[in-house]
């Protein structure tokens, strides 16, 4: 045991310790939030708590909810049986760390010291965000929207899933990136299908149960441009609600838009002080955000949601393998008439202004660009492409059929037949504004997500 962590947790509690503890969850500041307890005090009685909730301003907000009848409303909000098991996961991981050849009084109970039901939200909650997979932690921690703690947001976009879960101080502990194709034929259907959902509710669940084993204190998980088209929009939401635990929100164009910026520019300087504009190439969607000049209220001086994507525009346009001269060029017809008229409506976003790009499909031509495998995408961050690589790397991949382009090891298998349509939107976006590069960044609307979860110090959610 640290001597500074034991003074330390002896300060929180106002008493002396009597077991020996490991502090495995930290606040934003670096002080104890959670310990782990010995089974054994050091005069051998038992001790059942295995986790406890040091922290002071943690234990007041649980206390709060417990003076509100949270106890009850636990029990009544979750499924007994659940919470059984969630006693009984607790007692054998309790009991597995009693030391060899023990033949003393042992530890009784479950969370709390119970076998059944909730008795101590606190010691429900400090097992959560110690990774437990606890139903009453999860759903105390719902209900303290001031709590400071881990954090994760998922972003559902027309190509791919993505998770990011946050430390209390902005740290990434986890980022995971998933293309399941929810947005597969849905400009012929007009709606989502079935395989594609079921595809993303698995993935959903199995970012749930990431979530949690970081101890996730709030989750937001936001739809895009395929939800926002399909006519079963609505129902996709239900399903989707019904993996993760909790219903993700629809968000609007300008809405994806203004989160994007947010999360790009965080950890990008613009150069000479010209606000960026932010490109978000998406799969179903491209979003083009301006940043505010200097001295004008607001961070963003406008925003637009386009419906040009790697995915739509591929399954629009290049159905031939590989794609023929006629479909290339009816591509890039539809993509500078759509940018035309957006250019046109809103002229802050023709302005020069240094180009920002995100999301996957910038991502995978910086990785092609220098011959990096998709893994590394942390590494792609701050890359520039100049137009002349991009053209380079489009005119490429067209010419080459699309077992050619599954076999490249700096391409994703799973993005090699949408990669031309999305080259098509950025070269032609590049051309539009007159842009020589693009720089790349690996923050984007899922980072945007992830930080409006953070509680920052003397902030009131």
């Amino acid at each position: 045991m640290d001597a500074a962590d034991r003074a330390a947790v002896e300060a929180l509690l106002g008493r002396p310790v009597r077991a020996d503890f490991t502090v495995v969850v930290r606040d934003a500041s670096g002080a104890p939030l959670v310990i782990q307890n010995a089974p054994l005090l050091e005069d051998d009685t038992p001790m059942p708590t295995r986790y406890w909730l040091v922290s002071v301003a943690a234990r007041a907000a649980v206390g709060r909810l417990e003076a509100r009848g949270g106890v009850a409303a636990a029990q009544r909000a979750l499924d007994p049986a659940a919470i059984a098991a969630a006693h009984e996961r607790y007692r054998q991981e309790r009991d597995a760390a009693l030391p060899a050849g023990h033949t003393g009084p042992v530890p009784g109970g479950g969370v709390g010291g119970t076998r059944q039901g909730v008795k101590c939200l606190h010691a429900h909650l400090a097992w959560y965000l110690a990774g437990g997979r606890d139903p009453v932690g999860r759903w105390v921690a719902s209900q303290l929207p001031e709590l400071e703690g881990p954090v994760a947001a998922i972003d559902l976009g027309t190509n791919s899933v993505r998770l990011l879960v946050l430390s209390a101080d902005g740290t990434s502990l986890e980022r995971q990136m998933t293309i399941t194709r929810l947005g597969e034929g849905l400009g012929e259907r007009g709606e989502i299908g079935a395989a594609a959902l079921a595809r993303t509710a698995a993935v959903l669940a199995r970012y749930r149960d990431l979530a949690e084993g970081h101890g996730a204190l709030r989750l937001r998980a936001a739809a895009t441009a395929a939800v926002r088209d399909a006519a079963n929009g609505q129902e996709v939401l239900e399903a989707l609600g019904a993996a993760l635990g909790t219903r993700p929100e629809l968000l609007s164009g300008e809405e994806e838009g203004r989160l994007a910026y947010r999360g790009a520019t965080g950890v990008l300087a613009a150069p000479g002080g010209v606000p960026w504009l932010v490109v978000d190439l998406g799969g179903g969607s491209t979003e083009l955000i301006a940043g505010a000049p200097a001295g004008e209220p607001g961070p963003i001086a406008a925003a637009v949601s386009l419906p040009l994507g790697c995915v739509r525009v591929a399954e629009a346009f290049l159905s031939s393998d590989p794609p023929s001269p006629s479909e290339l060029e009816a591509a890039r017809r539809h993509v500078r008439a759509v940018l035309a008229a957006a250019l046109a409506a809103e002229p802050a976003l023709a302005s020069p202004r240094p180009l920002l790009g995100v999301a996957g499909t910038v991502a995978a031509l910086c990785a092609l660009h220098l011959d990096r495998p998709p893994e590394e995408f942390a590494a792609l961050h701050g890359t520039v492409l100049g137009l002349d690589d991009v053209r380079h790397l489009v005119a490429a991949l067209a010419a080459e059929p699309l077992a050619s382009r599954r076999a490249r090891r700096s391409l994703e298998a799973a993005r090699a037949d949408v990669i031309v349509g999305g080259g098509i939107v950025l070269e032609e976006l590049m051309v539009a504004l007159g842009a020589k590069a693009v720089v790349h960044s690996s923050h984007d609307l899922l980072d945007g997500l992830a930080e409006s979860l953070l509680v920052r110090p003397g902030e009131v959610r």
